[in-house]
């Protein structure tokens, strides 16, 4: 397997897992304080675009976190 397909699962896999992570701890948080109609479909489609960004958010730093400190054996 090639370096930019081992990246690829890497990346893809790490995005599920935040959005699962994201997923499962946005559930204990209420949204029904800031909503007219918490049932509703506006704001559980509000939900899931909340669970994508900051599951993005917390991937995409745990990423360059993980791509920078591979690259600090180059230092010496």
């Amino acid at each position: 397997m090639n370096p930019e397909g081992q990246d690829a699962i890497l990346h893809i896999t790490v995005n599920l897992i935040f959005l699962v992570i994201v997923w499962w701890s946005l559930q204990s948080f209420r949204f029904d304080v800031f909503l007219r109609n918490p049932e509703g479909p506006k704001a559980k489609l509000l939900m899931v675009l909340v669970t994508i960004a900051l599951s993005h958010l917390v991937s995409s730093f745990f990423i360059a976190y993980l791509e920078g400190s591979l690259t600090l054996r180059y230092i010496f």
